[in-house]
C-alpha cells in the first residue's frame, strides 16, 4: 500500500480540535505522523496548498435501494456517488426489498458493498420484522452480523410499547434506535407542509404536529428506558425545541438535519416538481430558521444527506402519485459551505464535526478522525471551487434532485478511503 504524503494543506479534525497548515502521512491505510518534512519518502505526495484535510466525511443516513430497487440505485452506484460527494463512510436504511431484518441481508449488504470497493459502508437494520411495526426484528442477531444502529425509516413505529421495548433491547447493545418522527394518522394523504402555500394551492398537507407529537413521545421513551434515540431529518422548529430541553435533561437524544431542508421551504412546491416533494416536507421560513440555530447552538448533532434515489419515470408522475425523497451525497457538501459556513452559522471545524465525528460516535464506529493509527480515511476539499449542479454528471443512477442548476463553492477535491485513492476530481 502506497505511503501518500499530504503537504501544506489546512488539516482540520475537530476530533482532536486540530485546524493548522501541516503535512500528513499516511503509511499502511493508517494516518502515521503529522509535520512530516515535506521531502520524506512517499510514493504519493499530494499538494494541498490551499486546500481542507478532513477526516473522510461520514454519511449517517443513505438510501441504497439494493436489494429491491436496483432501478433506482445499487450499493456500487451510490457508493461511488458519496465518493464524488467527499463521502468514506454512509450508513445505509434498511426499507429494502426484502428488509434488512436478517441476519443474511445484512451479510448480503456488506458483501455487495466489499464487491464495489468504493467505500465504507454500515448496515441499519429493521426495528420491527418486515418493518411493519408489529413485532421486534432479531436485534441481537442483527448486531451480531454488524448492524451498527435499527430503524424502520419510513415506516413510523406507531406502537408506543413496541418501541419502549426496542429502547430497551437496543439498549442492552448500546446500539442507538433511529425514528421517522410522523404520526400517520395526521398526514393521511398530504403531499406538502400543510399552511397558507398548501391552502394556495390546493395540496393536501402533512402538519409540522405530525413530527412534533412523534419526536416528543420518542423523547419520552428514552428519557422513560435510558435508551439511546436519534431523530431523522429534523424538520419542525417545535421539534428542535423539544430536542434542546431533552438534552438539558440529560436525555440521550441526537439529531440530524439535511441540506435541503435547511435550504428550501414549501415556496418551491408552487412548481409542481417532484423533486421538490420529500417527506418530512419543506416547510415554511420559520422552521428553516429554527434548523440553522440548532446546528448553530449545537442542539442538531448531524448533518445528514436523506439520499433518496428514485428512477425518473418515477418521479415523472403526478405529485400526489410520485415518491418522497431527493439525492443529495453529490450536494451535500456545497450546500453546507453555501448555507452553513459562507454566511457564517458554522465555522469549517464546527460543520465538519456534524459530518465526522458525530455520526461515527452516534453509530459507534471507529471513524472520523485523523488521530494517529486511525484508519486513513480523508477527504480533501477544494473550498474555492465554484461549480453548478447538472445531474447528467452524478454518479447516482437517479437525478432527483431539487438543486438542479444551483450555483455552489467548494467541492470535494480527493477522498481516500483505508490509505488508497478512491476519487480524484477531474
Amino acid at each position: 500500500m502506497d505511503r501518500i504524503l499530504i503537504r501544506n494543506g489546512r488539516v482540520i479534525d475537530p476530533s482532536q480540535a486540530i485546524d493548522r497548515v501541516t503535512n500528513l502521512l499516511l503509511a499502511e491505510g493508517r494516518i502515521a505522523a503529522y509535520d512530516v518534512p515535506p521531502e520524506a519518502a512517499a510514493e504519493v505526495v499530494v499538494d494541498a496548498s490551499g486546500k481542507i484535510v478532513a477526516p473522510g466525511l461520514i454519511d449517517m443516513h443513505v438510501h441504497l435501494r439494493e436489494p429491491g430497487f436496483e432501478e433506482d440505485e445499487t450499493i456500487a452506484s451510490g457508493t461511488a456517488a458519496a465518493l464524488a460527494g467527499g463521502f468514506t463512510s454512509v450508513a445505509c436504511m434498511p426499507n429494502t426489498d426484502p428488509p434488512v431484518d436478517t441476519q443474511a441481508a445484512v451479510e448480503f449488504i456488506h458483501g455487495q458493498a466489499q464487491r464495489a470497493d468504493n467505500c465504507n459502508v454500515y448496515a441499519i437494520a429493521c426495528v420491527s420484522k418486515n418493518r411493519e411495526g408489529k413485532e421486534l426484528a432479531e436485534i441481537g442477531q442483527l448486531v451480531k452480523a454488524g448492524a451498527v444502529a435499527f430503524s424502520d425509516d419510513g415506516a413510523p413505529i406507531g406502537d408506543t410499547e413496541l418501541m419502549r421495548r426496542a429502547f430497551e433491547y437496543c439498549l442492552m447493545f448500546d446500539k442507538p434506535l433511529l425514528n421517522h418522527a410522523e404520526i400517520r394518522e395526521l398526514t393521511q394523504s398530504g403531499v406538502m407542509h400543510e399552511g397558507l402555500i398548501s391552502m394556495i394551492l390546493g395540496l393536501p398537507g402533512i402538519p409540522a404536529a405530525a413530527e412534533d407529537v412523534m419526536v416528543s413521545r420518542d423523547i419520552a421513551l428514552a428519557e422513560a428506558t435510558g435508551g439511546r434515540l436519534h431523530i431523522c431529518h429534523v424538520s419542525t422548529s417545535n421539534s428542535v425545541d423539544a430536542l434542546r430541553r431533552a438534552k438539558s435533561r440529560g436525555v440521550r437524544v441526537t439529531a440530524e438535519a439535511t441540506p435541503h431542508h435547511f435550504t428550501l421551504t414549501d415556496e418551491c412546491l408552487r412548481s409542481f416538481d417532484s423533486n421538490f416533494k420529500i417527506n418530512p416536507p419543506l416547510r415554511g421560513q420559520e422552521h428553516v430558521d429554527a434548523l440553522i440555530t440548532g446546528l448553530a447552538d449545537g442542539t442538531i448533532d448531524v448533518i445528514a444527506s436523506d439520499h433518496a434515489p428514485h428512477a425518473k419515470e418515477k418521479k415523472m408522475r403526478e405529485l400526489d402519485q410520485a415518491p418522497f425523497g431527493c439525492v443529495g451525497l453529490e450536494t451535500t457538501l456545497g450546500l453546507v459551505i453555501r448555507r452553513l459556513i459562507e454566511p457564517g452559522h458554522l465555522d469549517w471545524p464546527a460543520a465538519l464535526a456534524k459530518m465526522t465525528i458525530n455520526p461515527a460516535r452516534i453509530l459507534g464506529i471507529p471513524k472520523g478522525t485523523l488521530k494517529i493509527g486511525a484508519d486513513a480515511d480523508v477527504t480533501i476539499i477544494d473550498p474555492a471551487a465554484r461549480w453548478k449542479v447538472d445531474p447528467a454528471q452524478f454518479r447516482s443512477k437517479s437525478c432527483n434532485t431539487p438543486f438542479a442548476g444551483m450555483e455552489l463553492t467548494g467541492r470535494a477535491e480527493m477522498v481516500i478511503v483505508g490509505g488508497r485513492i478512491k476519487y480524484r476530481r477531474s
